[in-house]
């Protein structure tokens, strides 16, 4: 039998060749060299563990279930025997957790097995360590629904680590090879599923990270990063999370900005964001926001923030139903979105049902004066580029009866803007839209008689 003492100072030499075959064309020989690579590290010296990890993640790419199978097992064995495990669990935990979102059901499951094992492992061995939190057990006020929450073990395995695994994966999202990003995608989930509110202290690095992956030319990674970001609406309080997101939103409005802010509206508890609703829809309703591009991408967006507030929020939307009024008109009022009117109906119809209201009549009937207000500020600075001639146009024309409510406003307008000395561009816009009123006078402007 080799001694154990002599293999330890001669192991080391096996790497080179071991990692010159990793690759090699036949599945079997590279399963032979992952199950080889995980002997002679763990039976030798752990020092050459740094100089085959980068091979071993390569092959979490493998396009055999086997060869991703055997990276999992060697993973997992070195988690619960290697000597020197607890200056490497930084390394292998993510290599062990990407198999958690394994193509193959069996490898997820191996994964899992696995995973548990190391977790109750790290418990027994830091049991006073943790003692508190044992003794002291309390489940998270919200979490997704039908996922199963990783034990304690797991969890503070990736949260006390978290700081060292981040910036490396947050730079993998941004990897030239689709795979890796997708990879690197599915694999942040589950890391913020384990950290839940520790998520806190790197929201900078992970909103920098998201507006730029959820626009990746790959949907998948996008998606994933989306879902990634409903986590931080259940985890991190809306506090930290809507004022930096906010913040950047203030500085320059972009649709990355928009696409995480409803992705943290859709998984944020509602009672929770219930306080928060009226910052974020004056700064979601400001112009600088609203109204400061007609890119169809970013109206999009913006759209999606009205939907994920009504989604979440329902009746609590009641005391900002103005303000995702405006946005509504707003984006309807740009001609370059005429596939999304039906969608913005849709939204609106949803408004007025969580407050009671019949239909789009009783939603404009409730605001049709403020809004009114809102367009006539300063009419005698309008152009027609003007957005409030657009945004009239929309109030008038789909109010229906309810603008015969507002006739006092809609006059004011008309006698000012209406001038010979005006804009003959502007005057034709409003004389189009005093046409259409006068179409079925009856069921708009004088609907009161």
């Amino acid at each position: 039998m080799p001694d154990p003492e002599h293999f330890h100072m001669q192991s080391e030499s096996l790497i080179s060749p071991l990692m010159q075959s990793v690759s090699h064309q036949h599945f079997r020989v590279r399963v032979a060299v992952i199950q080889a690579t995980g002997a002679v590290i763990q039976f030798g010296n752990a020092k050459s563990l740094d100089d085959v990890l980068s091979h071993l993640a390569q092959r979490c790419f493998d396009n055999i279930p086997q060869v991703r199978e055997a990276v999992i097992v060697v993973m997992g064995e070195w988690l619960l025997h290697l000597r020197d495990r607890y200056s490497f669990f930084h390394k292998l935990v993510p290599l062990l957790l990407s198999g958690l979102a394994d193509e193959m059901h069996e490898n997820r499951e191996l994964a899992l097995s696995y995973w548990k094992k190391v977790g109750l492992q790290w418990e027994k061995e830091n049991e006073d360590d943790i003692k508190d939190k044992l003794d002291f057990y309390r489940a998270p006020p919200y979490y997704p629904q039908g996922v199963a929450r990783p034990g304690l073990g797991c969890r503070e395995l990736v949260m006390r680590h978290l700081y060292r695994i981040l910036p490396g994966l947050c730079h993998d999202l941004t990897d030239w090879v689709v795979g890796t990003r997708i990879k690197a995608s599915r694999l942040l989930y589950i890391l913020l599923l384990h950290a839940e509110d520790h998520i806190t202290q790197h929201m900078e690095l992970l909103l920098r990270t998201l507006y730029r992956a959820c626009l990746d030319e790959e949907n998948l990674v996008g998606r994933e990063c989306l879902k990634a970001a409903e986590l931080i609406g259940m985890f991190v309080s809306p506090a930290v999370s809507l004022k930096l997101i906010v913040s950047d939103l203030e500085k320059a409005p972009q649709p990355p900005h928009l696409m995480v802010l409803s992705a943290v509206t859709r998984g944020s508890p509602r009672n929770v964001l219930q306080p928060h609703l009226g910052h974020l829809t004056d700064t979601l309703s400001h112009p600088h926001v609203s109204q400061c591009t007609a890119e169809v991408s970013y109206l999009e967006q913006l759209l999606g923030c009205v939907e994920a507030l009504l989604e979440t929020c329902q009746e609590d939307c009641k005391e900002v139903s103005l303000q995702l009024m405006k946005i509504l008109v707003t984006v309807m009022a740009i001609p370059t979105v005429g596939h999304l009117h039906e969608q913005i109906e849709e939204a609106m119809k949803s408004l007025a049902e969580v407050q009671g209201l019949v239909g789009l009549l009783g939603l404009y009937r409730q605001h049709i004066s403020e809004l009114m207000q809102w367009v006539s500020s300063a009419p005698d600075t309008w152009t027609c580029y003007s957005s409030e001639l657009l945004q009239l146009d929309v109030i008038a024309t789909h109010s229906g009866p309810a603008i015969g409510e507002a006739l006092q406003e809609l006059f004011l307008i008309l006698k000012t803007c209406l001038q010979t000395s005006k804009d003959p561009l502007m005057r034709l816009k409003l004389f189009s839209t005093l046409s259409q009123l006068l179409q079925e006078p009856n069921k708009s402007i004088n609907s009161e008689g």
